[in-house]
Formats: structure tokens, sequence, C-alpha cells
């Protein structure tokens, strides 16, 4: 039986991430890809940790939590953060907020033969009715797969989603001691760890200029603990049919957001595909 509260988390996780990569985009026009990654973890790891020691609530790690610290901080935040950032600089942030959260891709058939989970058929059907909308919003019919930098983009979301997924069930398998929003600052840090000799090597002369300062700063003080904690939280407590599904609510919002804010163009592709995501969430909640 799914948990009102559980689908709370979720609806919170995939607002603020959805409305992440237009932001993100943005940034980028005076900030550097992995740099900008860069700030929104390690403003990540302050913001969750001031707020854990205000509540007298920080402190390290249990051995039983640092499975699940080593699965989000490394493959969630380091080496997704890395992949995704790089990527919207390459591709259009609708098509990234698309890309970025199917971990339905991986999460399904992963919670099947790993975790010994029972997908229903009427969850399968979301699943499918999910992967349509996808499809549809991403519209690989009108991308010149010609082009190296969309090639890699594109490979660079799809890998960044199988992580995020692989994060997802070392959560499940492991659970921690703790809750994760106290693992949380250390789980960015560890993020932390992999994103900045990245941007040093790759990124030598980037860096966030002024006029990405405010996107920075809601990003990483915002959208990063809060949104993280959800989306951990979602993942590792809803069957992953149920959260790889949901997730998917996320890219229509990007795709909104994208729309409105950036002029990225919107055509029937979009509202198919919001249509049959929004069509697939329902189903994937009541079966």
């Amino acid at each position: 039986m799914l948990k009102l509260a559980d689908l709370r988390l979720l609806l919170i996780a995939v607002t603020l991430f959805g409305g992440a990569w237009p932001v993100t985009k943005a940034a980028l026009a005076d900030a550097s890809p992995l740099w900008f990654a860069v700030s929104r973890t390690l403003l990540g790891a302050l913001v969750s940790g001031l707020g854990l020691a205000m509540m007298r609530q920080l402190s390290l790690p249990s051995r039983q939590d640092w499975p699940a610290v080593l699965g989000v901080g490394l493959l969630q935040l380091g080496l997704f953060f890395a992949l995704t950032h790089l990527a919207v600089a390459l591709v259009p942030a609708g098509r990234t907020a698309v890309l970025a959260n199917v971990t339905i891709y991986w999460l399904v058939p992963m919670s099947v033969l790993l975790m010994g989970e029972t997908v229903s058929p009427r969850r399968w059907a979301a699943a499918g009715l999910g992967l349509a909308g996808v499809a549809a919003l991403s519209g690989p019919w009108a991308v010149d797969w010609r082009d190296p930098d969309i090639l890699l983009g594109h490979a660079m979301l799809v890998l960044a989603a199988l992580l995020w997924s692989c994060a997802i069930i070392v959560t499940r398998r492991f659970p921690p001691r703790t809750t994760m929003l106290a693992n949380l600052p250390w789980c960015f840090l560890l993020g932390g760890l992999i994103l900045v000799p990245m941007a040093i090597v790759m990124e030598p002369t980037g860096g966030i200029g002024p006029a990405s300062y405010w996107h920075a700063a809601l990003i990483g003080c915002i959208v990063a603990p809060v949104g993280t904690w959800a989306v951990i939280e979602a993942g590792r407590r809803l069957p992953g049919a149920v959260s790889s599904v949901g997730f998917l609510l996320a890219p229509a919002i990007g795709v909104i957001v994208s729309t409105l804010w950036l002029g990225e163009p919107v055509g029937w592709d979009v509202i198919i595909g919001g249509a049959l995501i929004g069509a697939s969430v329902v189903v994937a909640t009541r079966g």
C-alpha cells in the first residue's frame, strides 16, 4: 500500500529537480558546467550541515550508513552531476530534464533482478506509457544524430540515469541506520571529492560569473539539499516501478519551465508526451 507521505516526497522531488535544469541551462551563460556542479554539491553540504548543526543532529555516519552514503555521494551526486552538467551544455535543457530522469530504463528491471520485486501487469503498463511519453518528449526524430556533440550528450544522460538507478538500489539493499537527511552533508562532500578534481582538470579557466550567482544560490541552497533528500527517500521507500515512473514527472515539469522561461519550442510532441507521462503516474500509483 502506497503511503501519502511517500508520494508527497516524490512530488517535492520532481518539482524541484524538474525546474532545476532550465535554471542550470540559464546559469551556463556565465558559468562553466563542472564548476556549477561543484557549487551545487558544496553549497548543498554547507546548507544541510548547518541545518543539522542548528538542530544538534550533525554526526558522522555509522558503519551501517556508509553503503548508502557512498552510493548516493559517489554515484548520484558526484558522477550523476558531472555527466548531467556536462550534457546540459550540449543538449537543450528540456531534453536534459527528460533523459536525466529516465531511471525507468534501468530501475524497473534492476528492482526485479536484484531486489526480487514483483511488478504487477498494471505497473508494467504504466512503465510502457511512461516510456512512450519520454519518446514523445525527447523527439528523437528531430535530432541531428550525425552531430558528435549530440550523440555524446545523449550518451552521458543515459549513463547518468543508470548511475542514479544504481544509487537507489544501494539505498534499498543496504538501508541506513539513521535517516538520509542526517547523512546528506557527507553525501554532498563525497560528491564534491569527485567533482572538484574533475573541474580543476577539465575546466582550469572555468568558474561562476556574477550573472549566475543567484542561479547557484537557488540550486545549491534549496534544490540540492531539499530536492536530493526528497528524491533519495522517495526512491528508497517506494516500489521501483512507482518511483521510476513518478520521476518522469520531473522531465515534464522541466520541459514546461524550459518552454515558458527559455523559449524552447513547444509542439504536439510535448503535449502528447506530458499526457502519456501523467497517465503513467496515475496507473502506477493505482497498480
